[in-house]
């Protein structure tokens, strides 16, 4: 599926509610929300090291006016969310063994802990269940989500994200020295970081993106960095192995977005998410890197819009229906 040609967003007007801190699953969860109040909930849950503010404003508005009460948050141990503690920076020799060896990794805390953080702070705002889309590590938590809290989910949209099956290809040995690279803390070096970061993982030319990667690096370096947080998630996603088994018991209605041409989560793992989902619906997009461009946003907001309104209409199916570009 192609996405729509580019276009810079214009400005929607939906109620706004400022960040705020949650006590919740014994940690502090900032968050904020787009929407009427009375509009489905729809929680948005972030990737590995990215701030809530990577759904981009316009994006959440964009999707609000569609009928959603849009919650992003930060994760534990990134952005304005609690610090936690403990674990090494993790090394490509402790990579090497988990790949060849089957070693364990050892980890603070897990995905099911950070699954269980939606969970509190859903619990926290009075919401019996919602819509839960992830993007990348946070389409791992909100499967965890589905495993284990299948009535807390009202739909699940994964995005660009993975089972963990360890027999599907695995990220280059360049992409991993670049999630291993220690980051940078200095102003303008993070600037430069941030900006070559996402050249990388968007893949390809987005000028409307370009022009805007200074501000969207500002605003994260100004909300605060946490290098060892960041390595603590990667830690809770590698020492949380193959939910591929246990996807098999999800009734939730699944929509699994994915793009054609992801360097970081290899477009198989997509296809296996979906396979593993019974009744999961699968849309791979053209040019559609490791990333959300602006260019592509009406294509994946309507198909995320799309599958949330229809999911009170959808039964569990006994195979896949599969939407392919």
């Amino acid at each position: 599926m192609s996405p729509r040609s580019a276009r810079s967003p214009e400005p929607i007007d939906v109620p706004y509610e400022p960040p705020q801190l949650a006590r919740a699953n014994g940690i502090d969860i900032c968050f904020d929300i787009f929407g009427y109040s009375d509009a489905e909930p729809m929680v948005m849950i972030m990737g590995l090291g990215a701030q809530m503010i990577h759904w981009d404003d316009d994006f959440c508005r964009e999707l609000a006016s569609n009928g959603f009460r849009v919650i992003r948050f930060d994760n534990r141990d990134i952005g304005l969310s609690s610090k936690m503690a403990g674990g090494k920076p993790f090394t490509l020799y402790e990579l090497a063994k988990l790949r060849f060896l089957g070693t364990p990794v050892s980890a603070p805390y897990k995905l099911s802990d950070m699954a269980t953080d939606v969970v509190a702070l859903l619990d926290v705002l009075r919401i019996r269940s919602a819509h839960v889309v992830g993007a990348s590590m946070g389409g791992m938590i909100a499967q965890e989500m589905a495993i284990t809290y299948p009535e807390r989910l009202r739909s699940l949209t994964s995005i660009m994200s993975t089972t963990g099956n360890p027999r599907l290809p695995q990220p280059s040995r360049a992409v991993s020295l670049l999630l291993l690279k220690p980051q940078p803390t200095g102003y303008e070096a993070f600037l430069e970081r941030f900006k070559q970061t996402w050249l990388f993982l968007r893949v390809g030319s987005f000028p409307d993106d370009e022009a805007r990667d200074i501000d969207r690096a500002e605003r994260t370096y100004a909300r605060g960095l946490s290098p060892a947080g960041v390595g603590r998630q990667l830690r809770a996603i590698l020492a949380s192995g193959s939910r591929k088994e246990r996807l098999a018991t999800v009734t939730t209605p699944t929509l699994v977005i994915h793009g054609k041409i992801d360097p970081l989560v290899h477009p198989a793992a997509g296809r296996d998410t979906a396979a593993s989902i019974p009744g999961a619906k699968l849309m791979m997009v053209d040019r559609m890197g490791h990333a959300l461009p602006i260019s592509m946003w009406s294509l994946v907001i309507d198909a995320i819009s799309r599958h949330a309104h229809g999911a009170k209409l959808q039964q569990p199916l006994q195979v896949n229906a599969r939407r392919a570009g």
